[in-house]
């Protein structure tokens, strides 16, 4: 049975949070609830009685139990209610809808522009159509943006790669659509909806990584996401990192042992001499500089790995198809990844990593530089501690967001503020 840790669940908390359990958990016995939300069984008795009596709950069919008579499951009576999730890119807004149990409804991409003048306003007119034409009751809607946001309630927003700053995205958002809405980091959201539908069900401290167009980090610890002063925790790819001094990256260097600057064999390398690529926040030599997709392209190209108008896509077909030139860039990468994370993880002690984005696709070949370079640089105490690589598809960004919305009936930390409150309101439970 799920255990959704974190503080005792007070409050409208109580009823939201059982209701919030049956839609992502399904049929649950009573027991089972008081144990996953860490609740006495009388007060679940208590509330699930006045749950049922307001027609939102139901009892099903018994089960055996340890001991005792069997127990009833309980069920939600019907439909609580759906969630728009909207993820937010340079040049597009996919839109999702999800119910509670994490299914996604419908799904959709819709042209944008943040840099435009009124972009934010554009958002909230293109958030705004798509609420109105749903036939559901809607929880709320949440959003993820590839930058800082000051709290997931007020949703102030500094992200550089879509020019915005102090953008008062969830002010904007409120007054155009009419209902709750949280906002948070793209990547920030993806590690809430692993605690509701992932990893997060087993286990409280963990890594979400992500590789792809940028590299992010979201960061869940003793069962919350932590989100640092100014909501900026987890801007792993702007950690700044060199490649080797020793290495050299001849031709055909795929599949060799990664080594760092002390090591006697050389490690796969991005090059030093191509010189310090400038990231999209206005530094030099960040993470995501080098290994984001744009540096692997621009290394690629460099390289005459593809052609001036090669994409991902096309160096990763050169790599499947045995080029030894595309192989070794994502090996170098997967081995400049791996020293760069071994250091978040002595910094945070997470129990796992789980690593997704659009990356992952070529995973095979970035994992030939990463596990040894990752283990090497890992404390022994460290060493064992396990990454898991999850399949990845467009609409995980969006559902991701919805899942802002979807965790309000477990927020006893306040992440959500007064959106969350709204949010279990809505819920028929507040």
């Amino acid at each position: 049975m799920v255990n959704l840790q974190g503080p005792v669940p007070r409050g409208d908390l109580v009823p939201s949070g059982i209701v919030g359990l049956l839609g992502t958990q399904g049929p649950t016995a009573r027991t089972d609830i008081a144990r996953a939300l860490g609740l006495s069984p009388a007060t679940v008795t208590q509330v699930t009685k006045d749950l049922i009596a307001r027609g939102l709950v139901e009892e099903l069919e018994s089960v055996p139990s340890k001991g005792g008579r069997p127990s009833r499951l309980l069920g939600l009576v019907s439909d609580a209610g759906v969630a728009l999730g909207a993820k937010v890119t340079a040049d597009h807004v996919a839109v999702v809808t999800v119910e509670l149990d994490g299914t996604v409804r419908s799904s959709t991409e819709l042209g944008y522009d943040p840099g435009a003048g009124d972009a934010i306003e554009r958002l909230g007119q293109l958030l705004a159509k798509q609420v109105a034409e749903l036939d559901d009751r809607l929880l709320g809607v949440g959003v993820g943006v590839p930058g800082a946001v000051d709290s997931q309630a007020s949703g102030v927003v500094d992200a550089p790669t879509l020019g915005w700053q102090a953008a008062p995205v969830g002010a904007v958002l409120r007054a155009a659509i009419g209902t709750p809405v949280l906002v948070d980091n793209d990547v920030n959201t993806l590690a809430a909806a692993e605690r509701l539908y992932g990893i997060g069900r087993d286990h409280s401290s963990y890594l979400v990584v992500t590789i792809g167009r940028g590299i992010g980090c979201g960061i869940v610890v003793d069962g919350g996401i932590y989100r640092g002063a100014n909501g900026g925790a987890g801007e792993i790819g702007h950690i700044p990192v060199w490649p080797s001094a020793t290495a050299t990256a001849p031709a055909g260097a795929a599949g060799r042992t990664s080594g760092g600057p002390l090591s006697s064999s050389p490690a796969p390398s991005l090059g030093v001499a191509e010189g310090e690529p400038q990231c999209t926040c206005g530094s030099t030599g960040c993470l995501e500089a080098h290994i984001g997709s744009a540096g692997l392209l621009r290394t690629a190209r460099a390289r005459g790995v593809i052609g001036p108008r090669g994409t991902a896509a096309t160096l990763l077909r050169a790599a499947t198809g045995g080029d030894p030139g595309a192989q070794q860039i994502f090996e170098a990468a997967g081995s400049m990844l791996g020293r760069a994370l071994a250091g978040v993880i002595h910094t945070v002690d997470p129990e796992v990593v789980v690593l997704m984005g659009e990356g992952v696709d070529g995973w095979e070949f970035w994992q030939t530089g990463f596990e040894p370079s990752f283990r090497r640089s890992l404390l022994p105490a460290r060493k064992a501690v396990p990454v898991v690589v999850e399949p990845w598809t467009e609409v995980q960004w969006a559902r991701g967001a919805a899942s802002l919305v979807l965790s309000s009936p477990f927020d006893s930390a306040g992440n959500g503020g007064e959106q969350s409150r709204l949010v279990r309101a809505r819920l028929g439970a507040g």
